[in-house]
């Protein structure tokens, strides 16, 4: 199974507005786990950007002067998302630019819909934490994602990052950090044999109260992020 998380920045807020592509970023994901494959361009979106924009991902210009436009990099685009799906955060409007960029290159395109399917995180994570903030930061916050980095938006920081969220917010355990405490060799644990060969029993530890809860509790935190499959979990 082949994923690719995308995300975009873009000149403005709408198509409508003939608001252009300036940056896209993407990820892949195979069978669940993250490769090292990457498609990352700025891009030269032939137009001002609009200043409300710039507050958001700080991209300028300037920086953008010397970048190849989307007919330049549309082919190694398309060759890197082509059968995939795509995961995308509020894909609306990524699909929406991204169409709009593919008509602007005439009709034989056609569609983002003609190369991969797309999957929106954005519903999902409604339907998994109903009433709550939903924007990548408190998803980042809510499956323990480090997001320190993310001072502005950023196209291939941001697909890294829903990556992670993806797979925290459908597997449930990319998170878990088990920590094994260092062997404990006393004797009184593991004692030498015998001169008749003999062992004395092995010592049984056995979980303190806090030690249980603790467990509760991260169970309950993998069963929640997992949907309800939790396979340690008791009925």
């Amino acid at each position: 199974m082949r994923q690719i998380v995308l995300d975009t920045e873009t000149t403005g807020l709408s198509v409508s507005q003939e608001h252009r592509i300036i940056e896209i970023g993407a990820t892949e994901i195979v069978n669940r786990r993250l490769t090292d494959r990457r498609f990352h361009e700025y891009l030269q979106p032939d137009r001002e950007i609009d200043r409300g924009a710039q507050e958001v991902h700080g991209i300028t210009a300037a920086f953008l002067q010397d970048k190849p436009r989307f007919s330049d990099i549309a082919g190694d685009f398309i060759a890197f998302i082509r059968d995939a799906e795509l995961i995308i955060h509020n894909a609306p409007f990524d699909v929406g630019f991204l169409d709009y960029e593919l008509s602007r290159l005439g009709s034989e395109w056609g569609r983002l819909k003609d190369y991969s399917t797309v999957t929106d995180t954005l519903p999902l994570a409604k339907s998994r934490h109903p009433g709550q903030k939903n924007n990548l930061d408190a998803l980042c916050k809510l499956y323990n994602v480090d997001n320190s980095g993310r001072d502005l938006h950023g196209a291939l920081l941001d697909a890294e990052l829903l990556a992670e969220v993806y797979l925290a917010m459908t597997g449930g355990q990319t998170s878990l950090a088990l920590e094994i405490a260092p062997m404990q060799m006393a004797g009184s644990w593991f004692g030498s044999a015998t001169a008749e060969g003999k062992r004395p029993p092995l010592r049984v530890i056995r979980a303190t109260p806090e030690e249980l809860a603790a467990h509760a509790a991260r169970l309950k935190a993998i069963d929640e992020a997992s949907g309800g499959q939790c396979v340690w979990k008791g009925g």
